[in-house]
């Protein structure tokens, strides 16, 4: 009777541990199948082509079209200044004179010695003539004849002599009247009235920048000079970007260096702009970009699903069964707020361009939203690059 209970005992002990186990193994097998974490939320975009924009960026600076020291050509004071500092100023338009009493006294000096001289010249040659009638008629030796005619000549070169030394004193007189020699804008009067001045000095009177028309100076990798030289014949459009203004100023490409910086790697170029609003003004810095054509079949992302990894650049690729892929890419350049996608993307991917930091590689997404790649391309073709475009 004892043994049966026993054996009773053991076997409802049995049945409970297998029930317990098989319970036990069923909530693992259960919690197992449910997912670790939820799908995360994301927005996405659908990559598309587009016409886009080839262009270069650069960091330049505006340089005066023509500039001019303005000095003095001869020693002088000054004695009148007809301008002020920062006028606009014609070429021709007399800026300084000098005292003109030293120069008119040494022209009238010139002049005084050219008559003396013209009139000993006249005597010598009537003297000449009457000693070739003599030596005609036998009654002058030759060598008499010889010398006056000689002793005429030298008078005549001493009037030649005479002529440039008043036409010297001339010159330096005209020079006391110093003119601008091209139209521009006068900077600072640096010798002011009252002054020595000395010809040629190293000190300027003044400066004048021609600023309308101006060029724009800037720099681009030597990679990229056989592609702008190979169309720069077609006339490629140069923007400067002005600070606080909504459209860039427009100019052309007017001087590609002849030679590249070997320590930097860069070749220089230069756009000339009208410049009629002067909004640009010498040494001023901006954003430069030059357009050198559009690609008619870019495919583009919004920017934002451009993220960089250790590996590099890369996007979050959304797969039809809701699984997040992620996908290296190549993106050199962007536009607007559209990332031009060199390699990696076809068009029609969806990408995430909102919400990856939820994301696990490999790992489902629930997509919340999508949006457009925006601006529209042919928009953007119409209104032109905005100034956050990169390279």
């Amino acid at each position: 009777m004892m043994k049966n209970v026993t054996h009773v005992v053991v076997v409802t002990l049995v049945l409970a541990a297998v029930s317990l186990f098989i319970a036990c193994g069923g909530k693992t097998q259960e919690k197992s199948a449910r997912p670790a974490f939820p799908p995360a939320p994301v927005t996405v975009a659908v990559a598309e082509q587009a016409s886009i924009p080839m262009q270069l960026n650069a960091i330049g600076n505006a340089q005066a079209y023509r500039a001019v020291q303005v000095k003095s050509m001869v020693d002088g004071q000054i004695q009148r200044v007809l301008f002020k500092q920062g006028d606009d100023v014609r070429a021709g338009q007399l800026l300084f004179q000098l005292d003109k009493r030293p120069f008119q006294a040494a022209l009238d000096q010139a002049q005084g010695k050219l008559a003396q001289d013209e009139a000993t010249a006249a005597n010598s040659r009537t003297q000449a003539a009457r000693d070739d009638a003599l030596l005609k008629a036998g009654v002058l030796a030759p060598q008499e004849a010889q010398a006056q005619e000689a002793q005429a000549a030298a008078y005549t070169a001493a009037v030649q002599a005479d002529k440039a030394a008043v036409e010297t004193a001339r010159v330096s007189l005209g020079y006391t009247d110093i003119r601008a020699p091209i139209s521009g804008r006068a900077g600072a009067i640096l010798v002011n009235l009252g002054n020595l001045v000395k010809a040629n000095d190293a000190n300027p009177l003044t400066t004048l920048n021609q600023i309308s028309p101006i060029y724009v100076a800037f720099n681009i990798p030597e990679a990229q000079l056989p592609a702008v030289r190979a169309k720069a014949q077609r006339g490629l459009q140069v923007q400067a970007f002005v600070p606080n203004q909504a459209q860039p100023e427009l100019g052309t490409l007017s001087f590609i260096d002849n030679s590249v910086d070997q320590t930097t790697g860069t070749i220089k170029l230069m756009g000339t702009f009208r410049n009629q609003d002067r909004k640009l003004w010498p040494g001023e810095f901006f954003n430069v970009r030059l357009v050198t054509g559009v690609d008619p079949h870019a495919i583009v992302v919004p920017a934002t699903a451009v993220q960089n990894g250790e590996s590099g650049k890369y996007v979050y690729v959304v797969q039809p069964d809701a699984t997040a892929v992620m996908q290296p890419v190549t993106s050199s350049r962007t536009y607007r707020q559209l990332a031009v996608i060199d390699k990696g993307i076809q068009p029609g991917q969806r990408v995430i361009v909102d919400g990856q930091y939820r994301v696990i590689p490999n790992g489902k997404v629930q997509v919340v939203r999508t949006v457009p790649v925006t601006p529209g391309a042919q928009q953007m073709a119409d209104n032109g690059p905005a100034a956050g475009d990169q390279q």
